[in-house]
């Protein structure tokens, strides 16, 4: 029986994501740097070449982080008007914290959901 025929249990995609775990068993490693992929996973050895987000993080997290920082500075505007320094002193380090973890949570989670759902390239059918 082969890798690929064994039994895992299931895992849950966001959880393993956000941990950065493997897909398929939960247990290994699925990055190898903060957001270098691995090769493969240390545990039961699935093959990481599957695997390609491409720039989804990047788009979700600016849409989130951008959501969230420039609500927050118009109601903080609105409601207290603090000077101009105090924005950029709340607001930059917000931003950067944010986007940084909020990169590798949803590049993990975007992976671990195209294993679940056996995503893949489009093809076109060439049959006529």
């Amino acid at each position: 029986m082969s890798n690929d025929d064994a039994s895992y249990p299931p895992v849950e995609p966001i959880r393993a994501g956000i941990l950065g775990r493997c897909p398929r068993c939960g247990q290994g490693k699925l990055f190898d740097g903060y957001l270098a992929m691995a090769r493969s996973c240390s545990k039961c050895g699935l093959d990481y070449s599957f695997s390609d987000s491409g720039d989804g993080p990047a788009a979700f997290v600016i849409l989130i982080v951008g959501f969230l920082v420039v609500g927050l500075a118009l109601w903080m505007e609105v409601t207290i008007n603090p000077p101009l320094w105090l924005h950029f002193v709340l607001w930059v380090p917000l931003t950067i914290g944010l986007s940084l973890v909020l990169l590798r949570w949803i590049k993990g989670i975007l992976i671990t959901l195209q294993y679940r759902n056996k995503a893949a390239q489009g093809r076109l059918d060439d049959r006529k």
